[in-house]
């Protein structure tokens, strides 16, 4: 049997997931082909955080994926998934940060938000003369005065993405409570629940689109529609930096400097989870993740850093390597 067959015949490890975990996951994939021969390369897919996390639930074997890659931790619903198909033992490794950002064609105008004017340009029920009403503004000029005069029209993540969920928390979470309107919504007879649901509830029609797909799509819209303003993260936007402009959201520009020292404030880690049971049995599964974790890939001057990662500071990467080394596991 020639090498290349018997590479063929040894199971690749498999990886599936967030859209904005997958460039870096591609990028340690491709090293380490090169520095462990002897093991096949990686398999990364996409499929966003949830996809990821539906897959990586679906069992034990060399059907099911070995790694979820994963923009967001893993939900208590996701665990028990995955608990009840057998999939009993999860190590999480959190790599590192990113940012994520407003952006606009790169010839726009310039867009200098706060949570508060996302929330008021792009939730469905905002609170006017201090009663809850349907959202009815059309221009980014009619929420502040400060904002270009221009139709609102903005291309968000999907509910698959974990992008979603940081846009929502972050952006229309805290915006809805720094205008008002959660207290308005509170004082409306809602419980609390049901006014944070309403808070994250954004406008349909032309107002707000769901991309499903990746980052590439949401580009795709903006540049057929220049007036569009659609939300990424940090690494996609330094990649495409001569097609789009970033909106500052609180004074702040989105940077890795910014997002390192904690002052941009829409951030969020950056996780993958392994199936402990498939560690020793898919050949370099284990070596993989020691490969993934080690400086060279997630340090301040890795390709991973050079790529967009924010890295986390070394007590992180430090306590990151020994979790894994020591077998430490999720408790649902």
């Amino acid at each position: 049997m020639s090498a290349g067959a018997q590479a063929q015949s040894v199971e690749r490890i498999q990886m599936a997931g967030s859209s904005t975990v997958l460039p870096y996951a591609q990028i340690v994939a491709e090293n380490f082909g090169e520095v462990y021969p002897d093991f096949p390369t990686p398999i990364v897919e996409s499929g966003g955080t949830s996809g990821g996390f539906r897959q990586f639930c679906q069992g034990v074997g060399s059907q099911t994926i070995d790694i979820a890659n994963a923009s967001r931790p893993i939900k208590e619903s996701e665990l028990k998934a995955c608990t009840d198909a057998g999939v009993t033992d999860i190590q999480e490794v959190k790599f590192g940060y990113d940012g994520i950002v407003f952006a606009s064609a790169a010839s726009g105008a310039d867009f200098v938000l706060t949570p508060a004017m996302v929330f008021n340009a792009l939730a469905a029920k905002v609170v006017k003369d201090g009663k809850v009403v349907d959202n009815a503004v059309t221009n980014w000029s009619d929420v502040d005065a400060s904002l270009p005069n221009q139709t609102i029209t903005a291309f968000i993540p999907a509910e698959n993405h974990g992008t979603r969920e940081v846009f929502d928390e972050k952006l229309l979470a805290a915006g809805c409570d720094a205008s008002g309107a959660l207290a308005a919504f509170k004082a409306s007879g809602m419980d609390d629940k049901a006014a944070h649901d309403q808070c994250i509830t954004v406008r349909g029609g032309n107002i707000t689109t769901d991309i499903s797909g990746d980052y590439t799509e949401t580009l795709s819209r903006i540049d057929a529609n220049p007036q569009g303003i659609g939300v990424f993260g940090l690494a996609f936007y330094e990649q495409n930096q001569d097609r789009l402009k970033v909106a500052t959201i609180d004074g702040v520009t989105p940077s890795v400097e910014t997002i390192s020292a904690g002052e941009y404030p829409v951030s969020r880690p950056l996780f993958f989870y392994v199936k402990k049971a498939h560690v020793g049995v898919v050949p370099g599964l284990k070596e993989f993740v020691e490969f993934f974790l080690d400086d060279q890939m997630v340090g301040p001057d890795s390709p991973l850093a050079a790529y967009g990662l924010v890295p986390a500071p070394d007590a992180e990467r430090d306590a990151a390597r020994e979790a894994f080394a020591a077998g430490t596991t999720v408790q649902g």
